[in-house]
């Protein structure tokens, strides 16, 4: 990998780590469907203003309606339940519990789709599970219900990431893909359309107590515009410079980032918790990542080794969604 991958490798992970930061601090001023609604609808917003400065041809092939429903599916949805967490657990819990998204992809898929459970998978996935018992147990925040519904919400997220996983596959990569830019923005469309009608109903019936300050209005900016829209380019610009499987690593750099993040600007204190619960995911993420050795097979032709690497890339796209 050249430095200057390894460096946007990095800048991604810090990125989104920031993401988790950025909600620690919107979520207790807006709330729940505020802060989900406002990240989605900048993201909206820096999508649009980069597909147009690149003049992207709006072709959606007949699948804008499939993109708004698994923007509601893995946006929507995991954004709120994110956001609800943040209210709950600390910048570097909500980070390292992200960290199963791959875990639950196994899960998913076994459980739904007909997905070949392996021996190290299953093991991946008791590591991954002790982990978060783990860190939920004895990390520096007590064990109580608020607890429970931060980590119970952070897992439904991935859950919902798991399930974008698969059905990007059938519904969008089948009869030919789109471009991961019109996906990025029809989902996170979708997204703002499912959320826009619970934010007004819980503006309806318990606004927002204070809607916060600069710093509050500038975390959103930095959430929807930078950790996803800008994020969303220089994800898909790595996955066609190193490929998917490489750049499916940033999962492991993620917690990192997130537990300094919380430690460096909101003063959230450090633990060996940390350390132990996200060693136990980090080894279920190489588990369950890991390729098992594949038969000899006959030589690909160019065309045959585009479409593999199309497909691989649209799996994963919509993971961070």
């Amino acid at each position: 990998m050249r430095p200057l991958d390894l460096l946007r490798l990095l800048s991604l992970a810090a990125i989104w780590g920031a993401s988790f930061l950025f909600m620690r601090i919107i979520a207790p001023e807006l709330g729940t469907l505020p802060t989900a609604f406002f990240r989605v609808l900048f993201a909206c917003i820096g999508l649009l203003t980069i597909l147009m400065i690149m003049r992207t041809r709006w072709d959606f092939r007949g699948k804008l309606k499939l993109c708004l429903i698994l923007g509601m599916i893995n946006s929507g949805v995991p954004f709120a339940l994110y956001a609800l967490a943040a209210q709950f657990l600390p910048t570097g819990y909500s980070a390292i519990f992200n960290a199963t998204t791959p875990m639950m992809g196994v899960l998913i898929g076994a459980l739904f789709f007909a997905e070949a459970l392996t021996a190290a998978k299953l093991v991946g996935v008791l590591f991954g599970l002790s982990g978060v018992a783990l860190l939920t147990r004895t990390g520096p925040v007590a064990f109580d219900l608020q607890l429970l519904i931060g980590a119970l919400a952070c897992l439904g997220a991935t859950a919902c990431y798991g399930f974008g996983g698969f059905l990007t596959r059938r519904w969008i990569n089948q009869h030919g893909g789109l471009t991961s830019e019109l996906v990025a923005f029809g989902s996170q469309a979708g997204a703002a359309l499912c959320l826009l009608p619970p934010f007004i109903v819980s503006l309806l019936i318990v606004p927002p107590v204070s809607w916060g300050d600069s710093t509050v209005w500038l975390s959103l900016a930095g959430l929807g515009i930078v950790c996803t829209a800008f994020a969303y380019i220089l994800y898909f610009r790595l996955l066609a410079d190193i490929g998917p499987v490489r750049t499916l690593t940033v999962t492991f750099i993620i917690p990192p980032f997130g537990v300094l993040w919380g430690a460096l600007f909101l003063g959230e204190p450090l633990d060996w918790a940390y350390a132990y619960g996200g060693a136990l995911i980090a080894v279920a993420l190489w588990l369950v990542l890991k390729q098992a050795p594949s038969p000899i097979a006959p030589p690909q032709t160019q065309h045959d080794q585009a479409n593999a690497a199309l497909v691989s890339s649209a799996d994963l796209e919509l993971r961070r969604d």
